[in-house]
């Protein structure tokens, strides 16, 4: 279980996944910097209180926050969206997303895991540490990204990465994986996980399903996912899996 931002250093928290696509694991939730010849994008951007931490990462890699050309969020919980607000406002940057999902992530609709599911499981030690983070980390604080926009195929493509949005409802009603098809890599969002501070589980799994809005369609559209390419999968939270998609989401099912 990580949590302890102080300690947090780029250097053993960022790992290339594949050519010019970069995990970054965060102190509790992740994103994922890809960059090519045209520039690089943010996907995810941890909890506010992340934020420098988000800047770091991307200075680390020799880039500057000001040229990303765009901030694409797989879904609108603040642990995907903290940064997001800066970006757009700061920098002028293209906060992207699904269009199902922009009233959520323009603040206009929630869809977020609330208080009462959290204080009654909260006797359990690692949902109260958890508990305890999200309310450190800006959680109930969080500035939504107004100016975020629905992206459309055509202006994925031209972003760094020619990404691709692949829909998986569920988590949230507009939540999305993102396809990087060149780099074998899909950024798995919340659509499915490798680990989280509530289980001590590792590999394959879903989040516990108070995080989801319908936790039986979030298990059921991971089958929009069947088929789709890819040899590492980047989840919004856990480590990387390196691992062909079909097996990740088989392992996932059993």
């Amino acid at each position: 279980m990580q949590f302890k931002a102080a300690a947090w250093h780029p250097s053993s928290r960022i790992s290339e996944q594949a050519p010019g696509v970069f995990l970054v694991e965060g102190p509790a939730s992740n994103w994922v910097v890809v960059r090519d010849g045209t520039g690089f994008i943010l996907i995810d951007s941890g909890y506010p209180a992340d934020r420098p931490l988000v800047l770091e990462s991307i200075r680390h890699l020799g880039l500057q926050p000001a040229d990303a050309r765009a901030v694409l969020i797989t879904h609108g919980h603040v642990d995907h969206t903290g940064s997001a607000a800066h970006f757009s406002g700061t920098y002028g940057t293209p906060v992207l997303c699904s269009p199902e999902e922009l009233a959520h992530v323009q603040g206009k609709e929630k869809h977020q895991v609330t208080f009462s599911q959290v204080i009654v499981r909260a006797w359990r030690p690692r949902v109260f540490r958890w508990m305890l983070h999200a309310i450190d980390a800006g959680g109930l604080t969080a500035r939504p990204a107004t100016q975020a926009r629905a992206w459309d195929t055509d202006t994925l493509r031209r972003l760094p990465g020619s990404p691709e949005a692949i829909p998986v409802p569920g988590h949230t009603p507009g939540n999305a994986a993102i396809l990087l098809s060149g780099a074998e890599a899909i950024a798995a969002g919340d659509s499915f996980v490798s680990g989280h501070p509530l289980t001590r589980k590792t590999g394959p799994q879903m989040l516990h399903p108070m995080y989801h809005s319908d936790p039986a369609a979030a298990l059921e559209s991971t089958h929009r996912l069947d088929g789709v390419p890819g040899a590492v999968v980047l989840p919004g939270h856990g480590p990387a899996l390196r691992m062909p998609l079909a097996e990740a989401l088989a392992a996932l099912r059993r």
